[in-house]
This record gives structure tokens, sequence and C-alpha cells, in this order.
């Protein structure tokens, strides 16, 4: 058996993206209010080639199913990681879409954490997302500053 493949998979055609848009409306229907109140129900999967066969579906799975079916109905890319999985710089400078040696530099000057493995450089998933949005929470500062010089200077 070979080892899974770290890409992301890409819905080939515009058929696949159709079946995933409405498998995620359909789905969809199944979710309770968000009042925290509803049990989600629990979901069976039967495939044509073995109808007789029915693979069980935790029911808390079924909202990241929706989720994931929605992303891919969009044509977009969705890619599934465990909250405690570590990132190489170069899978770090592909979600931040910025340059490997950029990653480097940030993880030298200490403005994002990682630890060594050997030669190689690691960063936390979680250390990933609480910097990138710290970097949003930044950009969005520095707009409305400049949205408010702009207003004063009645431009």
């Amino acid at each position: 058996m070979s080892a899974p493949s770290r890409r992301p998979p890409r819905l080939s055609s515009d058929h696949e993206i159709a079946q995933a848009r409405e498998a995620s409306v359909q789905l969809a229907r199944l979710l309770p209010a968000d009042d925290g109140t509803a049990n989600v129900p629990a979901l069976r999967l039967v495939t044509d080639d073995k109808p007789d066969e029915m693979i069980a579906i935790p029911s808390g799975a079924l909202r990241l199913l929706v989720d994931m079916l929605t992303q891919l109905g969009q044509g977009r890319d969705v890619t599934l990681l465990p909250q405690n999985a570590e990132l190489t710089t170069q899978e770090v400078a592909d979600y931040l879409n910025v340059s490997r040696p950029y990653v480097v530099k940030l993880i030298e000057e200490q403005k994002l954490p990682a630890r060594k493995v050997g030669t190689r450089r690691r960063v936390a998933l979680e250390d990933l997302l609480r910097f990138d949005q710290q970097q949003h929470a930044r950009q969005s500062a520095a707009l409305d500053e400049l949205a408010r010089i702009d207003a004063e200077l009645g431009l």
C-alpha cells in the first residue's frame, strides 16, 4: 500500500463540481438549527456498486462534510489536516502565498514559531493559523488608518 498523497484532490470536471454542489445542498438540509440543542443525525452512505453495504459516518463529521463539499462545489481545492499537524517551510509558504525564503526569514526573526527536526524546520498548524490571523488583523488596521487619513484629507 502506498503512502497517501499530500496534494489536495482536484475535481477534474464541471460534472464533479456540480455533483459536489448538489451533495452539499442535500446534506445541509440534514443539519439542525445552530442553537446547539439538536443532534446531528447519523449518516450512512450506500454505493452504486454495493447497494447492500452501508458505511456509517459519525454524526459530528456531517458538518465538516457539508463544508468540504460546499468548497469543492465552488471549484476550490480542500485539504484536511489534523490540528496538531506540522508543516514544512514550503507548505507554510504555499499557505501564505509567499516565498519559502521569506518564511525562513520570519522564523529566524522569531515572528513565526517553529522547531527544528534535524536540519529541517517545522511549523505547527496552530501557530501558522495564529500568525495568519494576526497578519490579517494588522493589514486591516493599516487599511482602516489609510481610510481615516483619506477621509481627513478629503480624498
